[in-house]
């Protein structure tokens, strides 16, 4: 049976992009799938993968996604209860956090324990946000991950933020980037994954981990 995976649309993504992107993974690696570009908490509750992308501040996003109606007691009902497999892209990664500290402090889904804080690479010449392609370094976590193991280490992906997920526990920090020190590239725990970068705009290696993700049985 064709598997059924949501991209959430709240206003604050760049969805078109990322879904093209999930259809040609999807197509690449030979498997069926509707994939479905929707703000429909009753689509969510009866997807077989969900899709958080996300753009913008932290706050505007959760507030967002929290207007949604019925979409934060769907997604907790699926993901958290359900256990099927779950991506946040960006802000949608950073929104699995218990809390975001840009412009001020606002209350994330509370997923994976820790916080979003602004990058500050000790080095003054680099800039804010940060901004291009930077190489994916799997820590041993994300190495023996089922979803990452594949993967090639060291690829090169495409970030722009200025925020980044700091997790309590470092089981949760699966690969890193460098930017004046390790950054956050992908978190995640149980049947939840997350990317600071944006698969959708990083080519060959956005591709491979979007297929790894569609293939991923937790």
């Amino acid at each position: 049976m064709a598997q059924r995976i949501a991209v959430i649309d709240y206003g604050a993504g760049n969805l078109r992009s990322v879904a093209k992107a999930l259809e040609v993974a999807a197509k690449d690696a030979g498997r069926g799938g509707q994939i479905v570009v929707t703000d429909s908490a009753d689509a969510v509750a009866g997807a077989d993968r969900i899709v958080l992308p996300g753009v913008g501040a932290f706050g505007q996003c959760a507030t967002a996604l929290r207007s949604v109606e019925g979409m934060i007691e769907a997604l907790t009902e699926r993901v958290i209860h359900g256990g099927v497999p779950f991506l946040g892209i960006c802000v949608g990664m950073q929104l699995m956090a218990r809390r975001g500290r840009e412009h001020g402090v606002h209350q994330g889904l509370g997923w994976i324990p820790g916080e979003v804080v602004k990058l500050d690479p000790p080095d003054p010449t680099l800039k804010i946000p940060h901004m291009g392609w930077s190489p994916i370094s799997l820590k041993l976590a994300g190495l023996r991950h089922a979803a990452l193991g594949k993967l090639e280490n060291n690829g090169e992906a495409y970030f722009v933020h200025s925020y980044h997920f700091e997790p309590k526990e470092h089981a949760h920090l699966l690969a890193t980037c460098d930017y004046g020190g390790p950054v956050s590239a992908i978190i995640g725990r149980d049947n939840i994954l997350g990317t600071q970068f944006h698969p959708e705009k990083s080519q060959h290696y956005g591709l491979d981990f979007l297929r790894t993700f569609l293939d991923w049985n937790v």
